[in-house]
């Protein structure tokens, strides 16, 4: 199973790649649905079990879904 830490790295640091392209979706208690989605852009930083946008510190285990140029990289249903 993918961890999606190791996911979004890799679209950070892969030459080809870039983290500012992807969609991460993720639980947001008080968000519509608990679910919020925002690009890599927003992502300032990848920790050892959180990333940290300027609004929030999301721990990686709330990421539901990663979406690179269209592709689903990482979808937390398909892993029960």
């Amino acid at each position: 199973m993918p961890y999606p830490r190791d996911i979004l790295n890799e679209l950070r640091w892969r030459e080809g790649m870039e983290l500012s392209e992807a969609l991460v979706t993720f639980v947001h208690r008080g968000a519509p649905g608990d679910i919020r989605t925002i690009d890599g852009r927003t992502i300032m930083k990848l920790d050892r079990s959180f990333m940290e946008t300027a609004d929030a510190t999301i721990p990686y285990h709330r990421i539901t879904r990663i979406e690179y140029r269209g592709q689903v990289l990482y979808d937390s249903r398909e892993y029960g």
